[in-house]
Formats: structure tokens, C-alpha cells, sequence
């Protein structure tokens, strides 16, 4: 293009010299680099708004969205931009995700209540709602001792749909969350509750609200984490996600708890759910 050539030559010649030999108007020109400097505004404009929600995507994820999320986050506010170009300002902007931790094991399997075989296999493919819940309990350190969340998950919109949180692991921490879960969701005959082999899940007082449920009670193998590897998961990205690794007191942790499974279900895109909030994944489906 002829402006654009006068524009890029224009430290070596004059304006109206090049305008007069190309054929072109000075005037022509002129109104050429007023389009062009504005058009760089606009595109600077646009990189400003888009480095401003990227920045506050990662900061209100908790500083735990990587390029995905973030991008996610992004196309649903309207912007239009590719996954690469999102990795691309993150890197520039410092903005690195948190890495979920391995969660240590809780289960107490050394006792004489019935176990009962694994019916999922590590299959964690879900078709609805309510139709494989899993559940498995944590500790969380404060200054004052250990406080223990046993949390229930719906499989399908890896949704925490109840949980307790107390200073002990006794069977009642479980038996209530469970109870909860039971009385909000209404689950038809053949929902299956998987687990491991803990004393707490296989308690006479928690199979029996199982069992008049008529759902199907599901265990994983002896010493075998990855047969539930969805509550895993989520404990390790909690104990990443939270602000702080050891709570003053355990209020503290179980206010920070609460705030956390509300996030994890309102806010918390998963890659598993085609980057959808657990909220989001049931309303739309």
C-alpha cells in the first residue's frame, strides 16, 4: 500500500515529495495515520482490559487457574482469545498456579464391621446426578490439635453437595454429613456411595441409612487410593487453594473450610466438566 510505504520511508524523504512521485494526496495520507494511530489505541486498549481480567480470574481463583481456566473465565465474559495467547500474557505477568498436594491418608480399616467390594473400578464416568457419590475424610492442622473434614461428592458434577467438620473422627462426623446429603438430594434406589474401608463408612449406624436408601454400597481395595482418586483430588487442591497451611485456632479452619467448599462449588472451573463451575455443570445439564 502506498501510505503505508510513505510511512515507512518518511525519516528518509518528505511527505509531499513521496506523495507527488506515488500519485497520492498529502491530505490522503494524513487521514491514513490518524485511522492507524487509532486502531493502535483500540488494540491497546484491548490488551489493557484483557491483562486486567486475566489478573483478576487468577487472584479471585485463589491464585490456582492456569491458562485453561483463566481462559475460560475470559470466554465467558465476552472476550475473544485463544488458550496460547492467554499462557502467553500469564508467563509475562508472573501468574503461575499453585500445584495441588497429595492428600495423607485418614482410614482407619483395622476393625470387624463388613467391607464391601468395589462396583466403580475407577470408572468416575457419571451419566447424571445422584448417581455415584463418594465421599473421605481429611485432617486440617491448627495451633489447637487437628480438626477432620469428611466430605460427600457427587461424581457427576464432582460437586460437594455435604460435609462436616469437627475435632474428632468418630462416627458421627460421618453419619450426619451423610444423613444431610441424603435429606437434600433425594437420591432414587440404586444410588452407589463409594468409599474406602474405613471404620467410619463401614459402621453399623452409617450402612444402615445406606442400606434403607436401598443404594448400593461401593469400597475400594485395601491400601489403594486411586480407586478414589476424585475425593483425593480434591483434598490436595484444598490443602493448595487454602491461605494457609497450619490455622491459629480451629475455628479459623473450619470458617476457612466453608469458604473454601463454597468457592470450590460456585467459583472453581474443572477441566473434567469442560472447564464449568459444579454449579454451573448441573443447571446447564
Amino acid at each position: 500500500m502506498k501510505y503505508e510505504f510513505i510511512d515507512q520511508h518518511r525519516n528518509e524523504h518528505t511527505v509531499l515529495k513521496m506523495c507527488v512521485v506515488l500519485g497520492v494526496s498529502k491530505s490522503g495520507f494524513y487521514e491514513y495515520k490518524k485511522r492507524k494511530n487509532n486502531s493502535e489505541t483500540e488494540r491497546k486498549k484491548h490488551e489493557r482490559l484483557l491483562r486486567e481480567a486475566i489478573r483478576v480470574s487468577f487472584y479471585e481463583s485463589k491464585e490456582v487457574y492456569g491458562s485453561p481456566r483463566v481462559h475460560a473465565d475470559l470466554v465467558a465474559q465476552g472476550f475473544t482469545v485463544s488458550i496460547k495467547t492467554v499462557a502467553n500474557y500469564m508467563r509475562d505477568m508472573g501468574l503461575q498456579a499453585k500445584q495441588p498436594k497429595r492428600s495423607r491418608s485418614t482410614t482407619q480399616s483395622n476393625h470387624h464391621y463388613k467391607t464391601y467390594k468395589n462396583h466403580i473400578n475407577q470408572d468416575f464416568k457419571v451419566e447424571s446426578p445422584n448417581e455415584i457419590w463418594t465421599t473421605d475424610i481429611t485432617y486440617i492442622p491448627t495451633l489447637e490439635g487437628f480438626v477432620f473434614l469428611n466430605v460427600i461428592i457427587d461424581l457427576y458434577s464432582r460437586r460437594v453437595i455435604s460435609y462436616r467438620v469437627d475435632d474428632h473422627m468418630k462416627v458421627n462426623l460421618t453419619t450426619e454429613a451423610l444423613q444431610d446429603a441424603m435429606n437434600n438430594r433425594q437420591p432414587e434406589p440404586g444410588l452407589i456411595h463409594h468409599s474406602d474401608r474405613g471404620s467410619q463408612y463401614c459402621a453399623h449406624a452409617y450402612t444402615e441409612i445406606l442400606l434403607n436408601q436401598e443404594a448400593i454400597i461401593s469400597m475400594s481395595r485395601k491400601g489403594n487410593p486411586y480407586d478414589n482418586a476424585c475425593a483425593e483430588s480434591f483434598f490436595g487442591s484444598m490443602k493448595t487453594e487454602m491461605p494457609t497451611l497450619i490455622f491459629g485456632s480451629k475455628v479459623d479452619a473450619i470458617d476457612e473450610v466453608h469458604d473454601y467448599i463454597v468457592f470450590y462449588n460456585r467459583r472453581r472451573r474443572h477441566s473434567a466438566l469442560d472447564y464449568m463451575t459444579p454449579e454451573e455443570y448441573e443447571w446447564a445439564n
